[in-house]
């Protein structure tokens, strides 16, 4: 008897998707691969803790701090277990950095050193769990400079985005869905939770020609420099015609904009003292959304130069970062040359 179900090859599992890639390399080792499948399933274990928060009792504070002086929220340490438990013993990284660790996480030394490094916010956005709106998590995977089969060293981490072999991110909202580059393009999967597994839903993003919102949160306009606030003001004409939207979550924020068309800012501002140099860290934020928004035909800036170009000096550096559609993000780096000294 003939049934009603119809299979076609449009289907396209994430697994199926790395394999495909992978062939493209005939050098490739498949440890690449590997580490972004079990990257895959870090975002399943922390989407089905974020889905049931409020009922599994992992809303609220840890009492403890990290190192940016922060409150670390419970799902903020499930995630950040998860993503270092998954990868410790595999044999496939020399060490680990996450945001939420002061110093270089290295690999027990029971287990084999491998060839990349990964550094990862692994819940980037988390102050607005309690309040339910999307937060994400962010990796960052480069090659090691130092010998292979030795310890990770700091020199592993501070590598500049050009560098970057692959990135992405986990946004966990009304669904949860994985975009993520390795320098031929981006691809967005989405979770299906009937099945347990990303299937391919948004092949070969590219970000609009023409943007639709930019992303900046305008209370801190008092402590912006002149050269921030004269470009904020250009934003806003109507020559651009486009309209605010802030979450305040930025994966959310990057998301929206890397597919309606956009620009995210988050500036150097007066307001701390403490961080006069930006919020937002290179390594694990803003430059793995940078090498994404370039191959999606966008550009990241810090209001001087590209954030790609950065060389960073330390694990936990900040900057201030403008991101999204090129032509707005190059406006702003002429804006601050013109007006701030």
């Amino acid at each position: 008897m003939p049934h009603n179900l119809t299979f076609h090859d449009k289907i396209t599992t994430i697994e199926r998707h790395f394999l495909d890639e992978q062939k493209a390399h005939p050098e490739a080792t498949g440890e690449l691969t590997q580490i972004l499948y079990d990257l895959a399933l870090a975002g399943k274990m922390i989407a089905s803790k974020t889905i049931q928060a409020g009922l599994a009792d992992i809303l609220g504070a840890t009492g403890s701090r990290n190192v940016q002086g922060e409150t670390v929220q419970k799902l903020d340490q499930f995630a950040d277990e998860t993503i270092f438990r998954l990868n410790d013993h595999t044999g496939r990284l020399a060490c680990m950095a996450s945001e939420e660790q002061d110093e270089l996480i290295p690999i027990p030394e029971k287990y084999p050193k491998g060839r990349y490094v990964l550094l990862y916010d692994p819940l980037d956005g988390s102050s607005n769990i309690d309040v339910n709106v999307s937060v994400g998590s962010i990796f960052a995977i480069y090659r090691r400079k130092t010998p292979e089969g030795t310890p990770g060293t700091l020199e592993d981490c501070l590598q500049p985005g050009r560098k970057l072999v692959a990135a992405g991110y986990v946004i966990y909202g009304s669904s949860t869905m994985l975009v993520y580059t390795t320098g031929n393009g981006v691809h967005g999967f989405t979770l299906n939770r009937m099945l347990g597994e990303f299937l391919l839903s948004h092949p070969n993003i590219k970000m609009p020609a023409k943007p639709k919102y930019y992303s900046v949160n305008q209370a801190y306009e008092p402590y912006w420099s002149p050269g921030v606030l004269q470009y904020v003001r250009w934003l806003q004409t109507g020559e651009n015609n486009l309209s605010l939207r802030y979450i305040g979550s930025l994966v959310a924020d990057f998301h929206r904009n890397l597919l309606a068309g956009g620009l995210f800012c988050y500036p150097a501002d007066r307001k701390d003292p403490k961080k006069p140099g930006g919020k937002l860290r290179l390594l694990y934020e803003a430059a793995p959304l940078a090498f994404i928004a370039e191959q999606a035909g966008g550009y990241a800036t810090n209001g001087h130069s590209g954030i790609l170009d950065l060389e960073p000096t330390k694990l936990h550096q900040r900057v201030p970062l403008f991101i999204g559609d090129k032509k707005l993000a190059e406006k702003a780096e002429e804006y601050i040359a013109k007006f701030d000294k």
